[in-house]
């Protein structure tokens, strides 16, 4: 009984630690501008034979509006933090400590890594997992890369995935084309993709469109890490 116990809990930690290995291959992988990563999402609508919209686009073909709207509504550190900010991070533990109501401190890298490697909860494990990763991502990619891969491997809509899919999907133009306000509108999208939509929102989604419209026109150096070198 104990060999095998024994033998078991061997084959665990063997699992473990391939598992945990992935992310640290492929991210040096990913770094290479052919590569096209999909997330873990995407893997399962695949895997279950629903339907999934992406069409890859690099970084020089999205309206920079677009870029900038992403930047200051989900992570206005992006261009400061090194994956993870922790400033931002400090203060939400405080405020839950302290029985508040709190936001998330996901920073666009810890998205990322989250899409690409993780699960969809907002389990403590699952944030733990994100703040190792999310550094080393930083450490392994450039900031133009992140967002690249960022902008096309989130979800916009049920099995939309990616700024080009989705601004097709809502708008019936390349993300290339998009107006001030249109990027503002898809980007509120974000935080709950399959229930607030962009092509007819409320005068809430309209409300908070105007804020980040406001937010991206004043973005200046906020969005510096973006431009090419």
């Amino acid at each position: 009984m104990f060999k095998t116990l024994k033998r078991w809990f061997v084959r665990l930690v063997i699992l473990l630690l391939i598992v945990a290995a992935i992310p640290l291959i492929l991210t040096p992988i990913y770094g290479a501008r052919w590569i096209h990563p999909i997330s873990t999402l995407m893997l399962a609508d695949e895997v279950r034979m629903r339907p999934v919209l992406r069409d890859w686009v690099p970084i020089e073909d999205v309206t920079p509006v677009m870029l900038h709207s992403i930047i200051m509504s989900e992570d206005g550190q992006f261009c400061r933090h090194r994956g993870v900010d922790f400033g931002e991070l400090k203060a939400v533990v405080e405020k839950a400590l302290d029985g508040e109501e709190t936001r998330g401190a996901s920073t666009i890298t810890m998205q990322t890594v989250k899409n690409l490697f993780l699960w969809n909860d907002r389990s403590f494990v699952r944030k733990a997992m994100e703040l190792p990763l999310a550094l080393y991502f930083d450490f392994v990619l450039d900031k133009r890369r992140i967002m690249e891969i960022y902008v096309n491997v989130a979800e916009w809509d049920t099995g939309v995935y990616g700024i080009e899919a989705a601004s097709q999907h809502y708008f019936g133009k390349s993300a290339s084309q998009l107006t001030r306000r249109e990027a503002a509108l898809i980007t509120v999208t974000l935080p709950a993709p399959g229930v607030r939509n962009p092509a007819n929102p409320g005068p809430g989604l309209n409300r908070l469109a105007r804020r980040i419209e406001r937010m991206a026109r004043a973005s200046g150096d906020y969005v510096g890490c973006l431009e090419e070198s």
